[in-house]
């Protein structure tokens, strides 16, 4: 049987709003009061009722956090600086997985405001007109991390991606390489549109024209990555450095150029981008763009905490600093 907070109230002979107050930390309890609620809750095993809390404050002290692939690394440490200022704040986390799937995406952000969550956090490939008209609408605040809304009127965490492949880019041209080959997915979004003009601007400053046959389309994964590894040595004249959308595409490189013979960074050098723990485990360690993921999902957090609690925000748009980190899988710049 479950046991209420009318029974807590009966066995410690206090009124229920008096356990309620306990239960919410209300400092207006005398100490001998708040001892004897306790010892009560604990001897009943009482568990409050997040519901029935929520329906009578109208808010239930949870977040919604959608995330593309919950198997991911890079979202991983997103999530995580999302849940440590959560718990910080005193919020829970409803994390949902959308498979980068346009309809279960905005299924799942209908879901979320259908659970009545305080706020959300989006993550996503791609912001449409759809998403925007969705989560413009929203009851509750929204904030994005690591994702771009192209009309900028939802607020958003991320980092310079377009000064941040020109500085990748530009590195390697630096090291002798006339036009770099890019490796990236073939998703529509705007993260990978400014990762692309990045690159462009660097060859275009440098060279003057792109050669869009160095220019790669794959799906963002370790395997496309060995794909594109072996489309480059197809080539008639393989390029002598590779700047790969992610990571996990970076490695997927390295690893197909060392099975057929290639080495790294002898030969063709490779530099990737986010700065994953995948990054420090490869082989020759990779050289990268530093995008803190952690950070990006902490300062999402709290900027939505913010909103939730109508705090003034000045800044809703949020661009936090990006570095690159050199390893091995470059030369000495």
């Amino acid at each position: 049987m479950n046991v209420t907070i009318y029974d807590v109230a009966r066995e410690a002979n206090v009124s229920m709003a008096t356990v309620s107050r306990v239960v919410n930390g209300n400092p207006n309890v005398k100490p001998a009061t708040r001892k004897k609620v306790l010892n009560t809750i604990e001897r009943l095993g009482y568990r409050p009722n997040a519901v029935a809390r929520g329906l009578a404050s109208k808010k239930t002290t949870t977040v919604g956090v959608i995330i593309p692939d919950i198997s991911s690394i890079f979202f991983s440490e997103l999530a995580r600086g999302i849940d440590d200022i959560a718990t910080m704040y005193k919020y829970n986390i409803i994390l949902s997985n959308s498979d980068q799937n346009k309809e279960k995406e905005l299924r799942l952000i209908n879901t979320m405001f259908e659970k009545q969550v305080d706020g959300l956090i989006y993550m996503g490939a791609s912001i449409t007109e759809d998403h925007v008209q969705q989560l413009k609408t929203s009851p509750v605040p929204v904030a994005l991390a690591a994702t771009i809304d192209p009309s900028e009127t939802i607020p958003s965490v991320n980092i310079d991606y377009e000064q941040a492949a020109y500085e990748a880019t530009s590195f390697l041209i630096t090291n002798g390489t006339k036009q770099p080959v890019y490796v990236t997915g073939v998703e529509d979004s705007a993260v990978s549109e400014k990762k692309y003009q990045g690159y462009v601007r660097a060859i275009e400053e440098s060279n003057g024209s792109v050669n869009e046959e160095y220019v790669i389309n794959v799906d963002f994964s370790y395997e496309s990555g060995i794909d594109a590894a072996n489309q480059i040595l197809e080539m008639n004249e393989p390029p002598k450095a590779i700047f790969a959308a992610t990571d996990e595409l970076a490695l997927g490189v390295i690893h197909g150029l060392q099975d057929k013979g290639v080495k790294v960074p002898e030969d063709i050098e490779v530099f990737g981008f986010d700065n994953t723990r995948l990054a420090t485990m490869v082989r020759p360690t990779l050289t990268t763009v530093v995008q803190p993921m952690y950070d990006i999902g902490a300062v999402a957090m709290r900027l939505l905490t913010k909103f939730m609690n109508k705090e003034n925000v000045e800044e809703k748009n949020v661009v936090l600093p990006h570095q690159i980190v050199k390893r091995n899988s470059t030369k000495e710049n």
